[in-house]
């Protein structure tokens, strides 16, 4: 089972993020585990991510507050609050820093994927205009156009490159799946796709070896993921 919704845990419990961690990950989705509310706020300024699910009570920031800091920069991304308090105050007080959800623990696993399944389901109903221009390291890179600015010298690239770079930039910094990207960009996940895919990235490295804080790394035997080393 794959699915490209990317997943913020932030949970302190070590033995519950590491339980829902390999959990979540088994049902298909991609996971960043962050341990205190301090480093999910960092993951989440620098990742982009579908969903956050945050522990409320954690060590140097609360989920409450690492709530609050998330919505200051985004308004749509949903926010699934785990608590081991059933207390009507703490429910409202997530709902009204504007949560998506509220769950107490102990809690089945199978619920928290559902209660998260719906989630998405509700927020992905609006349509939404896709980012067509990302800033990479030194280049602009505009996807409707598949050009590459650096400087004042502009690339074009193809098609498929394009789709490819656009994949990679929309998970920045998150490991990319191979059969994701040959499902979105060539309809299927075929061995014979999956060489022209290595072919393309090694196209793509070319265009962005001008700016060394660049990198597409090869996550063996699962996928890429695009980085900048400032």
């Amino acid at each position: 089972m794959t699915n490209s919704k990317n997943i913020l845990l932030v949970e302190d419990d070590p033995n519950l993020g590491l339980v829902l961690n390999e959990f979540l990950k088994m049902e298909g989705f991609s996971v960043s585990l962050a341990r205190d509310g301090e480093k999910g706020f960092e993951s989440f300024s620098n990742s982009k991510f579908d969903l956050c699910l945050l522990d409320c009570m954690m060590p140097k920031m609360d989920g409450f507050t690492l709530g609050k800091k998330i919505r200051e920069i985004n308004q749509e991304i949903p926010i699934i609050f785990l608590t081991a308090k059933s207390l009507k105050e703490d429910k409202l007080k997530g709902f009204d820093l504007g949560g998506d959800d509220y769950i107490t623990k102990p809690f089945d696993e199978d619920e928290l994927v559902r209660r998260i399944n719906a989630v998405l389901k509700r927020v992905n109903t609006t349509p939404e205009v896709k980012e067509q221009i990302f800033n990479v390291g030194k280049f602009v890179y505009d996807h409707a156009n598949l050009t590459l600015t650096l400087s004042e010298e502009i690339f074009r690239i193809t098609q498929k490159e394009g789709d490819v770079l656009y994949l990679l930039l929309q998970n920045k910094n998150n490991v990319l799946r191979r059969e994701d990207i040959l499902v979105n960009v060539w309809g299927e996940n075929d061995y014979f796709m999956g060489r022209s895919l290595d072919v393309f990235i090694t196209k793509l490295r070319k265009h962005l070896k001008l700016d060394s804080t660049i990198k597409i790394e090869n996550v063996h035997g699962v996928g890429f993921i695009l980085s900048e080393n400032n």
